[in-house]
């Protein structure tokens, strides 16, 4: 099995030297600037997570505070300084251990290691849906997070979102999305698809002011993100 890391930082050349280090260490390695770059490749369910605590925007222990009840692989933060205070902080964030720059790769790569083979987390992952801005969809437990405020849908409203979701950027006529949610054999026709499409937006803006789901005129609906 080949692990894959997830290295978040804002400097672009400690991505570059960790990605490279790892990669040579055998490990897949995924890099990301900023906490929106982060959040949208957690849906690659990565092994392990390297993470910066000074970024600029939504930093280092706000994002793991965010994504811990939904992502169990173990959380290293990189810190310029530590103090105990920092370190309590990190711990009741959900972090894992530290790293205090400058570091060495070689201590690096030995904790990720070790992290690595004492973690059965892994085990009981949650597949989760992510998006840049901070939306996180927890298959298993069907529940939809923005950050911590948590979205409540009825149960075709999330089959509809895990639907588009899991084939973001493609575009589905509603016939195709009711029979994909309601079955071939429902009672009904596909004009309910289009009310619950009208629900689904209304409840994703009074939280996020986001609209996810794009209309196609003459086609249907698309997830875009």
């Amino acid at each position: 099995m080949v692990y894959k890391i997830l290295i978040v930082d804002d400097e672009e050349m400690i991505t570059d030297l960790l990605s490279s280090h790892l990669h040579d260490c055998g490990y897949d390695t995924l890099v990301a600037n900023n906490s929106s770059e982060a959040m949208a490749l957690l849906q690659k369910q990565p092994d392990l997570i390297i993470l910066d605590i000074n970024m600029p925007g939504l930093n280092g222990l706000e994002l793991c505070r965010n994504i811990r009840d939904h992502i169990v692989c173990p959380i290293i933060f990189l810190t310029a300084r530590i103090t105990e205070l920092d370190k309590i902080n990190g711990l009741q964030y959900g972090g894992d251990d530290y790293i205090t720059k400058p570091f060495s790769l070689k201590e690096l790569s030995a904790r990720v290691a070790a992290h690595l083979r004492r973690d059965e987390r892994s085990k009981n992952r949650s597949p989760v849906l992510t998006s840049s801005d901070g939306l996180i969809v927890n298959l298993s437990e069907r529940r939809v997070f923005f950050g911590e405020t948590e979205i409540l849908f009825s149960k075709k409203e999330f089959d509809l979102i895990e639907y588009l979701m899991t084939n973001a950027g493609q575009a589905f006529d509603r016939e195709r999305m009711y029979e994909a949610v309601w079955g071939y054999d429902a009672e009904g026709d596909s004009s309910v698809v289009k009310e619950h499409i009208r629900k689904i937006r209304a409840k994703f803006r009074d939280i996020t002011e986001h609209d996810y789901i794009e209309t196609v005129w003459g086609v249907g609906y698309r997830w875009k993100g």
